[in-house]
């Protein structure tokens, strides 16, 4: 079988989920996020689930730490990309949002990358992670402008 891992990235509110989604209904998609891990720990230490500027900073810089300390979300997504080699899934998406994590992905296990930008929508820039997603040269490009657009260029990309 063959499989393929995509990084995927854009801003807050761009489709990635939904792009997901989508390409869900033509392959078998594992999904995995590389802040899952660190919202977990947030969780235990009093994170609501909000996704307000002031989450966005603290989940980024509890990445950062977690990062610095003993690589937490790496690691959690190298264990994600194991799972995903035994299981028969054909398309993984791993979210990642900073540049030197994405590049880590595609040297690592060899990821193709992927941003989903939103017509009208602004980048958040209030936190690191959120403020670099365009400084990443991608191997696909995304436009989400309406919802039966993004179900064909999901389609495209399977296909």
């Amino acid at each position: 079988m063959n499989k393929r891992i995509i990084v995927i990235n854009g801003t807050g509110g761009s489709g990635k989920d939904t792009f997901v989604e989508f390409v869900s209904k033509y392959k078998k998609v594992f999904n995995f996020s590389s802040i899952d891990k660190v919202k977990e720990v947030a969780r235990v230490i009093g994170w609501e689930g909000k996704k307000t500027e002031k989450d966005r900073k603290f989940l980024s810089d509890l990445k950062k730490l977690t990062t610095e300390y003993n690589d937490m979300a790496f690691n959690s997504i190298k264990d994600a990309v194991q799972k995903f080699y035994s299981s028969d899934e054909e398309i993984m998406f791993i979210h990642i949002r900073e540049p030197e994590e994405i590049e880590r992905a595609v040297s690592k296990f060899n990821a193709e990358t992927l941003l989903i930008k939103r017509e009208g929508l602004e980048n958040i820039s209030s936190n690191y992670s959120d403020a670099n997603i365009d400084n990443y040269a991608y191997d696909y490009y995304i436009y989400n402008t309406t919802l039966e657009n993004l179900e064909k260029q999901a389609y495209d990309f399977v296909k």
